[in-house]
């Protein structure tokens, strides 16, 4: 059963007074006065600037009283002691956009994240300083992990963003997640989290610390609960409140995987995303969607995280109906603040997995009737009046007699998203594409890099992550007397790549890629090589590097071996070990090296003859900015595994420029082969919305800037079925529901109905509760 004795907390920031953040065994408090409060979390590299002020107004409307984010220190250090803080790396203004909605901010410095962000958010050059080893007591870690700890502090404490300064930052975390991990670094391990607190404290921030998922956060840490379900959670402190730092919404996407879908219901009874730019999704294999089936969707990008309950992800376009009905859920537990954070609390247990919580206070008393059998409905006794709490649900009664909330009942619409290709006039249904290969002769003819050595090294050790692509060049000589020459022999690679080309002597012999979790696999092929100089050419790729686990830094990437070619002489076989050959290295290619892309770039490119599912190849297009305010994304389907580069106004996934009719150019590096001309634009909207809500509640429609063009189905009475597929039922009300929704509704971006009997009618329907279920389109 979901345990409702949690404390939630914040509420408004001063941007003159400092504020005094504390806490007790019961809330968060705010000048002495314990809170309810609500965070999202916004990670601000997944949006770009321009998107956070309306994200953030979008958190607030939707009853968020702060906004959280991880601070990502690969972005920010991608070069040790070189910083970037330009563009969607700007924290300052962030954090500024967070204080000018009036809201409160959580910095979670880490500066371990994991968020399913590349490496865990550690930048590679820290794996390669000597004798490093991350999360444990190494002095080598320690200081890098201070020096930019620190830094983040300071510039926060430059612009005067700590409450304790008149800021908007309540609360700071140190670390993350490590109690999942902890075990395998023994006594390390505790040590090192104890340096943590108290390096943090040292920093003097004037607001408290938190560690998320670390049961022995030493004080005066507070430790808190991630997960999907926290209600078990006690603190290890008695004078610290039960946090729930991160509710997952959902889940993270994975090549190949299924989008992972949790129900509205469950998040409000356990109680955003993003979108990964440029190279920094973890994984392997994790996508560039970080929509996390969050309240506000991947197009305009919002993350979000409940202060008792944080919310993992929460987007652009509302997510109906998971924002609706946690909007609801924000304002009943605001109006009940004083009950929970200062009600005495008794308990009933009614048996059966149902139980009551009641929050007592001199002027009344709140309530919590829950249900935690997932199969069957509990009927609930109290003070002379019985309640119906559906299964798996909460009941929410304010003043203990009448209900105002149940985590089951859903009464805001359902909102189903369209994408519709082309919609924009001014593009063209099909792209006219120019092309040319990547330039790789001096790798796959010559074998020539950068640096040679006489062994195979991790990925990681050579690009430094400056690039996802790593040549491996080696010659391999034979005579002519060799009596295999002209048969085939066995070339085998032992690979940790997550994804593997392979090249002879400039013809590309095969391609393999890592599958079901399984990063090491081996690629054998026939190969027939020549008399004299043979180049064999590998070309790593990784996919997003590991970024959870205990020391899952030493994850290897790459091709580290053995090789072997294999052959028949005679009656012997003959085995050559490739491993320790003289290896040449190159990072990247040439295409991105030279900028190939770029507009002004002198390279030429070829409009004759598009060549479809060739390998390695580039491809061009440039169309003008579509009209409208809808979200505009990029349908790459046909294609097999492509980087996508967008120059000019517009941007993969995010909200298009209004009128501009300036040139926008797309550009294509395919790596396995595909077909670009299956390549188009579409536009994400709300297509159609719905409702399924019972009488004595008021359902609002909205076509979110779109008006609501027909009333396609309308019943009250037992209607059935979902959205998109709604039937009457065995009673409907003879007043007609299509006709009254028309008249109320046609026309407006949004309407409000209230249902009830006097509306609609009183149909006879064997005493069962009555509902409206309507579908309009937009």
């Amino acid at each position: 059963m979901v345990s409702l004795r949690f404390l939630l907390f914040f509420l408004f920031v001063s941007s003159v007074y400092a504020t005094i953040v504390s806490h007790d065994g019961r809330a968060i408090t705010i000048d002495g006065h314990r809170r309810v409060l609500l965070s999202g979390s916004i990670h601000y590299p997944r949006s770009t600037p321009e998107m956070w002020p309306n994200l953030i107004k979008k958190g607030k409307e939707g009853g968020l009283d702060a906004i959280e984010t991880y601070v990502f220190w690969n972005a920010h250090e991608p070069t040790r002691r070189q910083y970037d803080f330009s563009g969607k790396l700007d924290l300052i203004r962030f954090l500024k956009t967070i204080q000018d909605e009036g809201l409160y901010g959580v910095l979670r410095i880490g500066p371990y994240a994991c968020a399913e962000w590349n490496y865990g958010g550690f930048p590679v050059w820290l794996h390669n300083m000597p004798g490093m080893v991350f999360r444990t007591t190494n002095k080598a870690f320690m200081d890098e992990m201070q020096n930019f700890t620190t830094m983040i502090v300071d510039m926060v404490k430059k612009e005067n963003l700590f409450a304790s300064q008149g800021g908007p930052i309540i609360l700071a975390q140190i670390e993350n997640e490590y109690g999942n991990v902890m075990g395998p670094y023994g006594e390390s391990g505790k040590e090192y989290i104890k340096w943590c607190a108290n390096m943090a404290q040292s920093l003097d921030v004037g607001v408290p610390w938190i560690m998320c998922q670390r049961n022995d956060a030493p004080r005066p840490m507070l430790n808190t609960c991630n997960g999907f379900y926290c209600d078990n959670f006690v603190p290890n402190n008695p004078n610290t409140p039960k946090i729930w730092t991160e509710n997952w919404t959902g889940w993270f996407k994975q090549w190949g995987g299924k989008n992972p879908h949790r129900t509205t219901e469950d998040v409000a009874f356990s109680y955003h995303g993003g979108t990964n730019f440029d190279r920094t999704a973890g994984g392997p294999y994790i996508t560039t969607s970080y929509d996390y089936d969050a309240p506000l969707d991947e197009y305009d990008k919002f993350k979000k995280f409940l202060f008792l309950l944080t919310w993992e992800n929460l987007l652009g376009n509302l997510n109906q109906p998971k924002y609706g009905h946690l909007k609801q859920l924000h304002d009943v537990l605001h109006s009940m603040e004083r009950a929970l954070t200062y009600g005495n609390i008794s308990t009933i247990d009614f048996g059966n997995y149902a139980s009551a919580t009641i929050y007592k206070t001199e002027k009344g008393s709140s309530c919590f009737f829950g249900n935690g059998n997932e199969n069957s409905d509990a009927t609930i006794s109290f003070q002379g009046e019985s309640y119906v709490v559906p299964a798996w649900s909460v009941t929410i009664l304010p003043d203990c007699k009448n209900e105002a909330y149940n985590t089951a009942k859903i009464t805001t619409q359902t909102s189903m998203m369209v994408k519709k290709s082309n919609e924009a006039e001014n593009i063209p249904s099909t792209l006219k594409w120019s092309w040319r290969l990547e330039n790789m002769d001096n790798f796959l003819l010559k074998g020539k890099g950068e640096s040679t050595q006489t062994q195979l090294f991790d990925q990681k050790v050579v690009t430094n992550d400056q690039s996802d692509y790593l040549w491996y060049m080696t010659t391999v000589k034979f005579k002519k007397r060799d009596l295999f020459l002209g048969k085939s022999m066995s070339l085998r690679i032992n690979s940790t790549a997550h994804v593997l080309h392979v090249f002879v002597n400039g013809k590309h012999i095969g391609n393999q890629h890592a599958e079901n979790g399984k990063f090491n696999y081996v690629f054998e092929k026939d190969v027939k090589f020549k008399s004299g100089r043979n180049v064999i050419a590998l070309l790593s790729i990784t996919v997003g590097l590991a970024n959870y686990g205990a020391f899952f830094e030493n994850k290897p990437a790459g091709i580290t071996g053995p090789i072997f070619i294999t052959g028949i002489n005679g009656d012997e076989t003959i085995v050559k070990d490739l491993s320790a050959h003289k290896w040449s290295y190159k990072t990247g290619l040439n295409g991105f090296e030279n900028q190939l892309f770029r507009t002004e770039s002198m390279f030429k490119w070829s409009v004759e003859s598009v060549p479809f599912n060739r390998t390695m190849t580039w491809y061009k297009a440039t169309f003008k900015s579509p009209f409208g305010n809808d979200p505009v994304v990029v349908d790459l389907m046909g294609l097999g595994k492509e980087v996508l580069i967008m120059l000019k106004n517009v941007s993969p996934i995010v909200e298009n420029p209004h009128k501009d009719e300036r040139d926008n150019t797309l550009v294509l590096f395919e790596e396995m082969g595909g077909n670009p001309s299956l390549v188009n634009f579409q536009t994400t909207r709300v297509g159609s919305v719905c409702a399924n809500v019972y009488e004595k509640t008021i359902i609002e429609l909205s076509c979110d800037r779109k008006s609501i063009f027909v009333i396609k189905f309308a019943s009250f009475g037992n209607p059935y079925g979902n959205c998109g597929s709604f039937e009457k039922g065995s009673c409907e009300s003879s007043n007609n529901a299509v006709d009254i929704l028309t008249q109320k509704c046609i026309g407006k971006e949004k309407c409000s109905i209230e249902i009830s009997k006097e509306k609609f009618g009183a149909p006879d329907c064997g005493g069962a509760p009555r509902r409206l279920a309507v579908e309009a389109i937009c």
